[in-house]
């Protein structure tokens, strides 16, 4: 991906669905890729090459997918430069919805190990703030302790 590198989910743990609620009820990989990257942080955006690569397919196959979210009023995009960043709607109806069963799928102990292994030489993390007293909240704090810690993948 060229120029700025936006935060992603992690996609290394895509082809090992079989045990997958998830991927029972949403049969295309691709339809389930997108919902994963762009319904689990609200913040979390990307544009049609960039999930191309991320992804390893067709642009065609994720962009007739982006088409469809949109169409629905799932995903909002807007330009920057010549790109057409996506993200989700988060004022769509079953925003809270679609991010609540993502949430519950993928715990927060997977996300934070598969972020964490993205990240370099993390030594130790901790939970901090709301969420490890048990609130809910839009975010989680983490507190990472190590060397050559990926800075450009922190948000």
């Amino acid at each position: 991906m060229s120029g700025q590198q936006l935060p992603d989910f992690p996609t290394s743990r895509y082809p090992d669905f079989p045990n997958n609620m998830l991927e029972t009820l949403i049969t295309s990989k691709t339809r389930l890729k997108l919902i994963l990257k762009l319904f689990l942080n609200p913040e979390a955006s990307s544009y049609l090459r960039g999930l191309a690569e991320e992804f390893g397919e067709s642009s065609n196959a994720i962009r007739v997918e982006l088409n469809r979210f949109e169409s629905a009023g799932l995903l909002r995009s807007h330009s920057s430069g010549n790109r057409k960043m996506y993200m989700a709607n988060t004022k769509h109806p079953l925003y809270d919805e679609i991010h609540s069963i993502v949430k519950k799928t993928f715990g927060i102990d997977k996300i934070v190990d598969e972020v964490i292994e993205r990240l370099g030489d993390v030594q130790e993390a901790y939970i901090t703030g709301d969420f490890a007293v048990g609130v809910n909240g839009p975010s989680v704090d983490i507190v990472l302790v190590g060397a050559g810690i990926r800075l450009d993948y922190l948000v």
